[in-house]
């Protein structure tokens, strides 16, 4: 930038740069989007088409910022988690929210028409964001907890008031006066009065959707013409359980963070130690 006489206004500009080493959680929001649902008549409790639109838009998002190691979602929110070791625009809060932010929502509309071919965006479609450091990895896991907890409190909600609103003709405040104080077991009992399991239900509403990097084979050509296999790294979309170890054991990648081709090399040399594989091949790479 050319030095000029104006160039102090710079100094008004405060640093934001989150601390190193700790988990960052950009969470995106939809804003009211309760007028919005209704506007473009959403089905309730759940469309699936919104739900699908909203793991489109985050798959993008996943696929051009790599120092995401997980994201989650659930409703009209999604949970994007950079490793502790991001270094993604020296780690400045400001940056990492306005981009995230405004490629999710131009993803939104960019795809909206491929999941609502029939139903015209009547307006622009608007998302809030904030950034979260947490130190550890426990803090950094009951978070994604908290948001999956919250994801099955509120669907099984949702499920009981619209089934007393459509099939109990209850209208909405006497659908929100008959749950009031109830508990879990009492709003199983309230669906299989209107013949309806709970546990049928499908697990992207109850569970929300995990998106996380896999490791798949895939067909490419080599420099002598043949096709041969190759790995790749791709974005997966899963509805499961992250609550549990299971999911952890499952995906040591996410906790581990990225790393160097000798950190690689030595980690999967002492797993094939572990393991009882020997030879000159033990850890080396793929062909």
């Amino acid at each position: 930038m050319a030095n000029s006489e104006y160039e102090y206004v710079r100094t008004f500009e405060q640093p934001d740069n989150l601390l190193p080493s700790t988990w960052l959680v950009v969470r995106v929001d939809g804003k009211g989007f309760t007028k919005f649902t209704t506007k473009h008549g959403f089905k309730k409790p759940n469309d699936i088409r919104a739900l699908e639109l909203m793991n489109r838009a985050a798959k993008v998002v996943m696929e051009n910022m790599d120092e995401i190691a997980i994201s989650y979602g659930q409703s009209d929110e999604f949970s994007f988690v950079f490793s502790k070791d991001a270094k993604a625009y020296g780690r400045r809060a400001s940056k990492l929210m306005t981009l995230l932010v405004s490629q999710f929502t131009s993803a939104y509309v960019f795809y909206w028409s491929e999941f609502f071919p029939d139903t015209k965006l009547q307006y622009p479609p608007a998302f809030d964001s904030r950034v979260v450091v947490y130190p550890s990895d426990k803090i950094m896991r009951d978070y994604l907890c908290w948001r999956q907890v919250d994801c099955h409190i509120n669907n099984m909600y949702n499920t009981c008031f619209w089934t007393l609103v459509d099939k109990g003709g209850m209208t909405p405040k006497e659908a929100e006066k008959r749950l009031a104080g109830t508990f879990k077991k009492d709003k199983h009992e309230l669906l299989y009065g209107f013949d309806m399991n709970y546990n049928n239900e499908l697990e992207i509403f109850k569970k929300g959707s995990v998106l996380v990097r896999d490791k798949v084979l895939v067909d490419v050509v080599d420099s002598q013409d043949a096709v041969v296999k190759r790995e790749k790294i791709v974005v997966s979309i899963k509805h499961c359980d992250i609550i549990r170890d299971k999911f952890w054991q499952e995906h040591p990648e996410i906790l581990r963070g990225k790393e160097t081709r000798s950190e690689r090399k030595r980690r999967e040399m002492k797993e094939n130690t572990e393991h009882g594989v020997v030879g000159p091949n033990a850890g080396s790479d793929p062909a």
